[in-house]
């Protein structure tokens, strides 16, 4: 029997000004745990803001966006906060590390933020807990311990971008979104950190979710769909 999706979207509609066209306009979208789907098109045509609404932040005008079994407008805000810090990792196209703190405690800020992903982090880490965890996700990610304790400032771009995926990915939450991933990756560190990424959430068994401008990336995802295509369109994996 097919177990449901991670993320199931139904109606979805938004738009910025109030008699503008629809940015957002998504009749139905689901992915299942452990899938990764791509999602790409030019800059301007929504990716962004359908991210944003995935992941809670954006509340669309209309439709129903369900992450886990829960849906997003069935939640107030404190609720939508608490769900979003146990099931959504987010990979910023930014970053998003913080400067000052170490490798090791940027990859630990979810488990500051959610009890339940720190019960998952201790329970992978075993007799190391939680920085056992931390240490595992990087080491899947090609950083090794060197690292570790290196403030975020004194890491290249590509080693930033790994220290967020781990960020991510500790705690298996259900889903992964991620914006722009690679935008500040060379060709050969694209491709390394998609990759590496792609197994650490089948690993995991989460839901991966990438939206670029980049259709190279295409051939490394179990689907793809241009946004063009999404719009008022159903887009679901065949039963």
């Amino acid at each position: 029997m097919r177990l449901p999706p991670i993320l199931s979207v139904a109606g979805v509609r938004h738009r910025w000004a109030p008699h503008g066209p629809d940015v957002v306009s998504i009749d139905q979208f689901a992915v299942q745990a452990g899938e990764s789907v791509l999602l790409h098109g030019p800059s301007g045509c929504g990716k962004s803001t359908f991210l944003s609404a995935m992941a809670g932040v954006l509340s669309p005008q209309a439709g129903r966006i369900e992450v886990a079994g829960r849906a997003w407008q069935d939640m107030r805000g404190a609720q939508r906060d608490a769900w979003r810090a146990d099931q959504v990792g987010y990979i910023f196209q930014q970053f998003n590390l913080l400067p000052y703190w170490s490798v090791i405690e940027n990859v630990l800020l979810p488990c500051r933020l959610s009890r339940v992903r720190r019960d998952r982090a201790r329970q992978a880490g075993a007799s190391e807990g939680v920085h056992g965890a931390a240490q595992q996700c990087l080491m899947r990610l090609g950083l090794h311990e060197s690292m570790w304790h290196r403030s975020a400032t004194e890491l290249s771009v590509g080693q930033q971008q790994r220290v967020a995926a781990a960020r991510a990915l500790i705690g298996s939450p259900a889903l992964i979104i991620a914006d722009e991933p690679t935008s500040a990756l060379d060709d050969a560190w694209r491709d390394t950190f998609i990759d590496q990424t792609l197994q650490a959430c089948r690993d995991a068994g989460s839901a991966l979710v990438v939206v670029s401008h980049d259709q190279d990336l295409v051939p490394l995802f179990d689907r793809s769909h241009a946004m063009s295509e999404l719009r008022g369109q159903s887009s679901e994996v065949p039963a």
